[in-house]
C-alpha cells in the first residue's frame, strides 16, 4: 500500500510540517473582488486583517478541476489508497467536491472525511492519520480510527463582533444586530451536522472570555487531551488563555498547539477571534 493524506488549507498546521510528511493540502480561495488568491498561499491572515478596513473579500472552495488534477498528481506518483480530511461539510462545499472527484478515480482508493471541525479541530485528524500511517496500519483501521477521533473532537471559540458572521451569512442579521446593541458575545461550537451553533453566551469580552475558560474546565476536568488554542489578531488574549490552562486546569494534556487561524477563516470571524480544541 501507498497511501497519500490529504486535506485543505483550513487546518491551520504550519505548511512546514505539512512538508516534511508529505500532506497534500487543497488551498481554498480567498477573493477580493475579480483577484482570487490561494489560502495561506499567497496571501496571510495578517494581509487580511489590514485590508478588513477598505474590503471584506469572500472565500470559495477548490474546484472540480483542482481536486481532479491532484487526483491525477497522486496517481501518477503511485499511490493507491488516498484519505482526504475535510473543512465540516456544513461550513463549506470543499467534502462535497471531493467527493465527487473521487467518484472519477477508481483504480484508487479514495476515503473522504468529513470532519465536522475546521482549524486545528481538523488538524488534529490530519495528525493522527499521520501517527497511524507510520506505525503501517491498515487502511481500512486507519480511516476507522481517524473517524472515531473525530467523534473524540471538540471546538469552542468567542468572537468580538459578530460583523463579520453577519456579513458571511453566517449569521442572521437580526440576531447579529441584536447581539451587537447588548454586547452578547456567543460562545460558538459546532454540532453534529457540522454547522455553528450558540452554545452558551455571556456579556462583553473579559465575561466570554472567562465562560470560555469555564467550559474548557467542565469538558475536560480529568480527561487525556490534545488541547489546541488559537486566536484571530488576538495573540496576547490567546497566551494568556493558554497560561491560564496550564497553569488551572484538571486535564491531563499531553501536548498543545497555539497560533493564529489561516486566512479563510479569518475572512469570516473577523479580528478577536479565541479558542480552543481538543482531542480526548
Amino acid at each position: 500500500m501507498k497511501l497519500a493524506i490529504v486535506t485543505d488549507s483550513t487546518c491551520d498546521l504550519a505548511p512546514e510540517f505539512l512538508r516534511q510528511h508529505d500532506i497534500y493540502v487543497l488551498p481554498l480561495k480567498v477573493i477580493y473582488g475579480d483577484k482570487e488568491y490561494f489560502d495561506g498561499i499567497d496571501i496571510t491572515a495578517e494581509e487580511i486583517y489590514r485590508r478588513f478596513p477598505e474590503e471584506i473579500p469572500t472565500t470559495s472552495m477548490p474546484g472540480l478541476g483542482e481536486v481532479m488534477g491532484l487526483f491525477r498528481e497522486l496517481a501518477s506518483k503511485g499511490y493507491d489508497h488516498v484519505i482526504c480530511l475535510h473543512i465540516s461539510s456544513g461550513l463549506s462545499g470543499t467534502f462535497n467536491v471531493v467527493k465527487m472527484a473521487a467518484e472519477s478515480f477508481p483504480e484508487l482508493n479514495i476515503e473522504v472525511i468529513d470532519s465536522k471541525a475546521l482549524s486545528l479541530g481538523l488538524g488534529f485528524l490530519v495528525l493522527k492519520a499521520i501517527e497511524l500511517k507510520n506505525l503501517g496500519v491498515k487502511f481500512s483501521e486507519l480511516v476507522k480510527q481517524v473517524e472515531e477521533a473525530r467523534k473524540r473532537t471538540k471546538i469552542f471559540f468567542v468572537i468580538k463582533t459578530l460583523e463579520y458572521l453577519k456579513k458571511g451569512g453566517r449569521i442572521g442579521v437580526i440576531t447579529a444586530s441584536l447581539g451587537e446593541l447588548l454586547d452578547i458575545k456567543p460562545i460558538v461550537s459546532i454540532n453534529e451536522e457540522g454547522k455553528y451553533y450558540t452554545y452558551a453566551k455571556a456579556r462583553g469580552r473579559k465575561k466570554s472570555i472567562d465562560k470560555l475558560f469555564e467550559i474548557f474546565q467542565e469538558l475536560t476536568s480529568g480527561k487525556k487531551i490534545t488541547l489546541a488554542v488559537m486566536h484571530g489578531d488576538a495573540e496576547e488574549e490567546c497566551q494568556n488563555f493558554l497560561s491560564r490552562i496550564l497553569q488551572s486546569s484538571n486535564a491531563i494534556i499531553t501536548n498543545y498547539y497555539t497560533g493564529q487561524i489561516g486566512p479563510g477563516m479569518a475572512v469570516h470571524s473577523g479580528p478577536g477571534l479565541l479558542g480552543f480544541a481538543f482531542l480526548e
